[in-house]
């Protein structure tokens, strides 16, 4: 990326967090104060080189896409523009932590990472002599992140921190948003649109969490170029046209066979003028007995309690593009649900924006838990799922004070999917799959939970987007191009893995994904040449649950990861695993790091967190 802007008369700066890479200190956590004021300051010293004119803008994906909202809310002078990419403006709405008041396995996951990847150490090429004095401080104290995040899981101060949502008004620079529908940021992106006063655009193609000039599925575009536009445009002030565009543009995707992943997302290009869209419009489609109505059918209790296993073919909360992450056919776990369709469509319906299922209901727990699926449903039975929310319903007035449900108790509540821009053909139908379980992208409740719906009283709203004529006038983007790539020789190759068992004797499942950092191309072991650097990465995830028993349910990881050059040698292997009861949590870890073959650490965490309405 930094060679490309490099080519067009920038300078790229990029950063390692305090504590993480060749930086100094100790990584605390994510998206500390003392993060942003370090970005700050760098910022501030940027606009005082000499070969600076003293505009500066900040870009990232992820963490750094955080990192850019953060700092535009401070209000740098030097700031002029950002690019935020699968990013979010709410950490506790979005941030691989909660998903609707429920709590992601991906906290487990993403936590565990990170408490590997803050293990490791600084390179001696660059930090010299003091290498294994930073790197002791470093192991010293780690922090058990999953752990550390479990103890918020209501919208507390923790998450209104860094949440640039708390005030939009503070932003004034010009921020472009871009994400993907496979990310699991996406939401973020007509957020922004809509509350920033600014100057804005949004972007977002079928990508998953991933750059637009690599990403899959595609279509790739020339993202780099894309940049360069936005930069030009913002700071050195030449008039490239981008700001004469369409507010957003968005990839309206087109049925797809559910697959395990795509190369390439059928549809096309779609623009507004703003966001949001005074075009769209909502359409009610109402949850009668077993099918979906123009009209309210009379009113019927239904019941359901999905098997703990519901959810094993939903895919990752976020996918990178790699093998399996993408959702598949989604009939197994529409037979674990209550499933409302349409009738076979008789002419092409083309939504953009957020679904929404307003459910009216009753439950026998004091906790519980639903996921709400939007499918498109084929001629021959195939589902592929559309959007989705999981959705915990003691948050059902608010994720800074739930309350837990009184069961038998009847309650209405509106259920804010994901956003999507999707065209439903003629001759598909339309369902909602509602179940009481989403294993293992969600932790299951401390008891199973029987969920009453009541059918002619729950609706389905879909924004529905009139055709647009000049859509097809839009100017392609140009094909991908990106800087010189630094070479690198695999040396282990490693196949990833990603397996389903059921354990016929115990009625236990074991969902296993395996494989390396997905870097170097498939690659566990690689050396980058330029600077002899051997680096090796392996990740084994594996989930349990039984069919009944949610309290069965159990997560490991398990990571081991090496850097090498010449007579230098670091090891480290970290290990985490996550348990219930009905009232708490159990987080353990291990940490080992060896130099050469002598052990240098060995510690243990034993951490048990109350379940606070989980």
């Amino acid at each position: 990326m930094n060679q490309h802007f490099a080519g067009h008369g920038y300078v790229g700066v990029r950063l390692d967090v305090r504590g993480i890479g060749d930086s100094e200190g100790i990584l605390r956590d994510e998206y500390v104060a003392q993060e942003q004021d370090d970005a700050e300051d760098a910022t501030e010293w940027l606009t005082r080189q000499p070969w600076c004119n003293g505009s500066v803008g900040m870009i990232g994906l992820s963490w750094s896409g955080i990192n850019a909202l953060q700092v535009a809310a401070r209000r740098p002078p030097g700031l002029k523009a950002i690019i935020t990419m699968c990013s979010t403006d709410d950490r506790y709405a979005d941030d691989a932590h909660y998903k609707g008041g429920c709590l992601l396995n991906e906290i487990f996951g993403w936590g565990s990472a990170l408490f590997s990847l803050n293990a490791c150490p600084p390179d001696p090429e660059i930090a010299g002599e003091s290498w294994r004095e930073q790197w002791h401080q470093r192991l010293t104290n780690n922090q058990l992140f999953p752990a550390l995040w479990m103890q918020h899981p209501h919208r507390d101060d923790y998450w209104q921190h860094g949440s640039v949502c708390e005030d939009f008004s503070v932003i004034d620079c010009a921020v472009y948003a871009v994400s993907g529908w496979s990310d699991g940021y996406v939401n973020a992106v007509p957020r922004l649109l809509e509350a920033l006063d600014g100057p804005r655009k949004g972007l977002i193609g079928p990508w998953p969490h991933a750059f637009p000039h690599a990403a899959t599925p595609g279509p790739r575009i020339g993202f780099f170029q894309e940049a360069v536009r936005w930069w030009d445009y913002w700071l050195k002030g030449i008039d490239t046209g981008i700001m004469d565009e369409l507010t957003v543009r968005v990839w309206m995707e087109d049925w797809a066979h559910p697959a395990p992943s795509h190369d390439e997302r059928p549809g096309r290009w779609v623009a507004e003028e703003q966001w949001p869209s005074p075009r769209i419009h909502r359409r009610r489609w109402y949850l009668n007995v077993l099918a979906l109505g123009d009209q309210p059918g009379a009113e019927d209790s239904m019941r359901v309690r999905s098997p703990q296993t519901t959810g094993l073919k939903g895919g990752d909360f976020y996918g990178f593009g790699s093998e399996g992450d993408a959702p598949l056919d989604q009939r197994e776990d529409d037979g674990c649900s209550l499933a409302f369709d349409s009738d076979p469509l008789t002419e092409r319906i083309e939504i953009f924006g957020a679904p929404v299922v307003n459910l009216a209901f009753s439950v026998d727990q004091p906790i519980a838990h639903v996921a709400v699926r939007l499918n498109d449903v084929a001629p021959d039975g195939s589902s592929a799922r559309v959007s989705y929310e999981t959705f915990n319903l003691s948050h059902r007035d608010s994720h800074e004070h739930p309350e837990a449900l009184e069961p038998g108790k009847r309650y209405v509540v509106p259920i804010q999917l994901n956003d999507i821009a999707y065209a439903f053909a003629p001759g598909h139908t339309i369902r909602v799959a509602i179940s009481t379980s989403y294993w293992p992208m969600i932790w299951p409740d401390p008891a199973p939970v029987e969920l009453t719906v009541y059918a002619g009283a729950s609706s389905l709203d879909l924004p529905v987007r009139p055709p647009r004529e000049a859509d097809a006038e839009l100017a392609p983007f140009p094909e991908p191009e990106r800087g010189p790539e630094p070479s690198h020789t695999p040396l282990e190759m490693t196949e990833p893995q990603r397996t389903i068992e059921t354990d016929l004797t115990t009625d236990e499942t074991i969902y296993t994904v395996f494989g390396d950092s997905g870097d170097f191309g498939g690659a566990a072991l690689a050396r980058i040449d330029d600077i002899d650097l051997t680096l090796g990465y392996t990740m084994e995830k594996v989930f349990r649950i039984g069919q009944h028993d949610p309290l069965t349910a159990s997560a490991t990881i398990d990571q081991k990861t090496t850097f090498q050059r010449g007579d230098w040698s670091v090891r480290i292997e970290c290990l985490t695993a996550l348990t219930a009861d009905a009232d708490h949590f159990y987080v353990y870890a291990t940490q080992q790091a060896f130099e050469g073959d002598t052990e240098v650490d060995n510690r243990e965490w034993n951490e048990k967190i109350p379940r606070r309405l989980l």
